[in-house]
């Protein structure tokens, strides 16, 4: 009996309804796939062009740039603020280029206890930082930067962020959007003219307009991560971001094969 009955939830998962709900296969058209929750960007034409109205959930989402500092930051905060509200609110940032600036952050809304900068020694140690923030169910968000990330590398976060529940961002140069990635969502950042542009969404097709996305200010200039010393647990020593010993990250150190 029981033979039976495994036999027919292998039947029933064969449907194409049962394929879709299993995320084996994506619907090509405008439906979504969105497990009924909204993740709002905050920017209401972007969010009026994705299928899940905004990032998906619990899923991978690309920033492609063609250089650092034309936006990426503004792009996130309004999400960023939204997860931090809560005082349980987490967001890590692994390995971000430069040393994120405690003012504009707050100017935008992101509560600054809720921030955790993670440090790491080789890039092989920030995406294995990244993935076990995303897979942890500690962290609301990760945005990690990752120098060198394969097809492989780039789906192992997308199933961590599925198992962590968390919205996973991973900002990279505009040259990757030539290979394939299995992001959920990937948005090319333009910055003449100042626009978005959707290259991949799960549950639709991109639209095949790029959507301008206003200028917001000037923040102060960028100053290179690598002028931080590393704190006692390789966490980065940022000034007006205090690192909450509530959920310490510890520096990653893969197992040696």
């Amino acid at each position: 009996m029981g033979t039976v009955t495994a036999l027919a939830g292998a039947a029933a998962g064969s449907t194409l309804d049962g394929l879709i709900s299993q995320r084996r296969i994506w619907r090509g058209q405008s439906a979504a796939i969105t497990d009924g929750i909204e993740q709002s960007t905050g920017w209401p034409a972007l969010d009026a062009a994705l299928p899940a109205r905004g990032w998906p959930h619990a899923a991978l989402s690309e920033l492609l740039l063609p250089a650092d500092g034309i936006g990426e930051l503004q792009l996130l905060w309004p999400t960023l603020a939204r997860l931090s509200a809560p005082k349980d609110g987490a967001i890590a940032l692994v390995a971000p280029p430069y040393l994120p600036y405690p003012s504009a952050w707050h100017a935008a809304g992101v509560r600054l206890d809720a921030v955790q900068v993670i440090r790491t020694k080789t890039p092989r140690e920030a995406l294995w930082a990244a993935e076990q923030c995303l897979r942890s169910g500690a962290c609301d968000a990760v945005l990690c930067w990752p120098q060198q990330a394969d097809d492989r590398a780039l789906r192992r976060l997308q199933v961590a962020a599925e198992t962590g529940q968390a919205l996973g961002f991973v900002i990279r140069s505009s040259k990757a959007a030539m290979n394939p990635s299995p992001a959920a969502l990937r948005i090319a950042l333009e910055a003449s003219p100042r626009q978005l542009r959707i290259l991949k969404c799960r549950g639709g097709n991109p639209p095949a307009r790029a959507i301008p996305f206003p200028q917001l200010g000037h923040p102060e200039p960028p100053v290179q991560a690598s002028i931080l010393e590393p704190a006692a647990h390789g966490s980065a020593a940022v000034p007006g971001i205090r690192l909450p010993a509530r959920q310490p990250f510890k520096a990653p150190r893969p197992a040696k094969a």
